[in-house]
C-alpha cells in the first residue's frame, strides 16, 4: 500500500521568505512557528509521513554559519516541531529525520576520509533518533559512498527504518558514474531498508531508474520516490 510523503521543506521556507543563503535548520530554534506551519499544511495536504527540518543539521553545513556546536540542539527541536504538530492533528503520520549529504567532498576526491564522515553522520542521526523519530530518511545524495557511510553510520546507533535515497544525472548515472543497478544493490547491502530516487530528472526518468534497482533487488520491496 502506498504511503504519502510530504514535499520540500527548503522551498517552502524560501517562499515565505527565508533566503536560500541562510541556515534553515537554525529556523527550528529562532523562528519555530514558521516550521510547525509548512509541518501543519502537509498533513492537512493528506502527508502520512512529514520530514523534520534538518536535511542541513550536520556539523559541516552548520559550521558555515557559526552553529556547528548546535548540532544535537538543532536536530532535537526538528523531531519535536514534528512531533508537537502530529500529535496536534491527532491523525497516524509518521516524523522521518532528515539527512542530507555533509557538503564537503569525500576521499580522492575530497579530503574527508569515509570514517570521518560517519563520525558526523552519527552525530546527527543519534541526535535525531534520541529525539524520538519514527524512521530516517537520507536523501538528495549524489555520492553512493558518501551516502553508504551515512547507512553505515545510522545502523550504528539505532534501529530506526532507513530511506536511502540518491540523486542521478541526465545519463541514468550518479554523479561519480554509478548506475542504478550497482547503488541498489550496495545500499541493500549496508542496510537501507527503502532505496529511492529524489530530484533527478523528472517522473519519467525516476520511474525507469526504480524499475532498475527493483529488477536488481530480486523483487523486494524497496522503492521510493520524491
Amino acid at each position: 500500500q502506498p504511503i504519502l510523503g510530504d514535499g520540500t521543506m527548503g522551498t517552502m521556507l524560501n517562499a515565505r521568505g527565508t533566503g536560500f543563503d541562510q541556515c534553515f535548520d537554525s529556523l527550528n530554534l529562532t523562528q519555530p512557528a514558521l516550521v510547525t506551519e509548512i509541518h501543519h499544511a502537509y498533513i492537512d495536504a493528506g502527508s502520512q509521513v512529514i520530514t523534520t527540518n534538518t536535511f542541513g543539521a550536520n556539523r559541516y553545513k552548520l559550521a558555515a554559519h557559526g552553529l556547528d556546536n548546535d548540532v544535537p540542539k538543532i536536530n532535537r527541536a526538528g523531531v519535536e516541531l514534528a512531533r508537537q504538530i502530529v500529535m496536534a492533528s491527532s491523525k497516524d503520520v509518521l516524523v522521518a529525520g532528515d539527512v542530507g549529504p555533509l557538503g564537503v567532498r569525500l576521499a580522492p576526491f575530497g579530503r574527508l576520509q569515509p570514517e570521518g564522515a560517519r563520525t558526523v553522520f552519527c552525530e546527527q542521526i543519534n541526535a535525531l533518533a534520541a529525539a524520538g523519530a519514527d524512521l530516517l530518511i537520507l536523501e538528495t545524495f549524489s555520492d553512493l559512498y558518501e551516502i553508504r557511510e551515512a547507512v553505515a553510520a545510522a545502523r550504528g546507533v539505532c534501529d530506526l527504518p532507513i530511506v536511502a535515497s540518491m540523486t542521478f544525472t541526465r545519463d541514468d548515472r550518479t554523479v561519480l558514474g554509478d548506475s542504478p543497478a550497482k547503488v541498489a544493490q550496495m545500499l541493500a547491502d549496508t542496510g537501507a531498508d527503502v532505496i529511492g530516487v529524489n530530484c533527478s530528472g523528472g517522473p519519467a526518468q525516476i520511474w525507469r531508474i526504480l524499475r532498475q534497482m527493483y529488477q536488481t533487488l530480486s523483487g523486494r520491496d524497496e522503492h521510493h520516490s520524491h
